[in-house]
């Protein structure tokens, strides 16, 4: 026989008779099997769970556990519902048959045993028993690639929830690269910001007098080209309360010419509050945009409590583009001597003079942005 013809599977052979349990079993060897063999049914039962066979052969008649209750035995079990058993007896065979059908039996072989015909039954049946382990093999796989993709569905969830969160003071990008992993940057630090304060000018009359939905409506429209504006220029919006908004510019992540950035982005500001205050207008309110902008070194981190954080910049930077911001006329945006040193050649301004600003010991000297020069727009 050549090494070609040699067939690979793990057989079990039942039978009482020792010496039709040898027979077959030489003859199943001698074509390549691995066989084990049991004398009776529960030595075979125990043999299936130790060896994991392929394939049982089992003669039908034997004391105690015959070969039907072997058979429904093993497809009582989930692991053996599908293991091929062949039954062989030398009773009537039609008889037998249709029992063996009820025990669950796959195929049958008469005694005496046509050699020839258990070899290819054998083949056959081994055949069908590879086709069922693939199928098991790919609905394992395909059980752990379904479990993968659900934890990777729910992770990308988390993901977008947290993004969702984290857009609410960030800038997409700068939320984005949070998101991928980068929460380190948020661990509180000292840097140099330019920090920008927005605030309208003839609001608290307004809401003296408009009705609480106009109020609401005003603050859409605001919040909603503040909001555009913003994430265009890259700006990490700090928090807002009513009409008063804090945005800031080279934290979390370095920005290049920071302090142009933001006088880029204000003066966008001015040009989109445009159009709404013009409407208003024509209702009969007056209202405006003020911005102050300062420029320093200031501590920045997380602060809040389990169930709501903010990204926040404190120190005197902050807190002095608030109080410039407070001098700003509608239309205005008015600059500390830091960000104006920042924006020479680039931006025309006016000094304004000494300011005594609240919360500041000296009058601090304030500028007027004008324009950006030619070419700088």
């Amino acid at each position: 026989m050549n090494a070609s013809d040699l067939k690979t599977g793990c057989i079990l052979v039942v039978d009482d008779q020792r010496t039709n349990v040898e027979l077959m079993a030489q003859l199943l060897r001698g074509r390549g099997y691995e066989v084990h063999t049991a004398l009776d049914g529960a030595q075979a039962l125990a043999l299936v769970r130790e060896v994991r066979p392929d394939l049982v052969i089992s003669d039908i008649v034997m004391p105690d556990v015959d070969g039907y209750e072997v058979c429904r035995r093993l497809r009582a079990e989930p692991e053996t519902a599908l293991l091929p058993v062949v039954l062989v007896t030398s009773l009537d065979p039609q008889a037998e048959r249709v029992t063996g059908i009820e025990a669950g039996a796959d195929d049958f072989l008469s005694k005496p045993v046509n050699w020839s015909e258990l070899l290819a039954r054998v083949s056959s049946l081994l055949r069908v028993k590879s086709l069922q382990d693939e199928v098991r093999r790919q609905a394992e796989a395909l059980r752990e690639w379904n479990a993968e993709l659900e934890q990777r569905v729910e992770q990308q969830v988390s993901a977008i929830e947290r993004l969702g969160r984290l857009k609410r003071f960030f800038s997409p990008q700068v939320a984005d690269a949070i998101v991928a992993g980068g929460e380190g940057i948020l661990e509180p630090h000292r840097r140099e910001i330019t920090a920008v304060f927005l605030d309208l000018r003839g609001f608290t009359s307004f809401t003296d007098r408009a009705d609480p939905d106009e109020v609401l409506e005003l603050l859409r429209a605001y919040h909603e080209a503040l909001g555009r504006i913003v994430g265009e220029f890259g700006g990490t919006l700090e928090h807002f309360a009513g009409d008063g908004v804090m945005i800031f510019f080279n934290d979390p992540f370095p920005v290049e010419r920071p302090a142009e950035a933001a006088v880029r982005m204000s003066l966008a500001l001015q040009r989109a509050f445009v159009p709404i205050a013009e409407a208003w207008a024509r209702l009969g309110h007056q209202v405006g945009l003020g911005i102050g902008i300062a420029q320093g070194e200031a501590t920045l981190g997380v602060i809040g409590f389990e169930q709501r954080w903010e990204y926040a910049a404190i120190g005197n930077v902050p807190n002095l583009a608030a109080r410039l911001c407070g001098v700003a006329r509608a239309g205005e945006i008015i600059l500390d001597a830091q960000t104006e040193a920042a924006l020479v050649g680039v931006a025309e301004t006016d000094a304004v003079g000494l300011r005594a600003l609240r919360g500041f010991a000296q009058p601090v000297p304030a500028f007027r942005l004008r324009a950006l020069r030619t070419g700088e727009c």
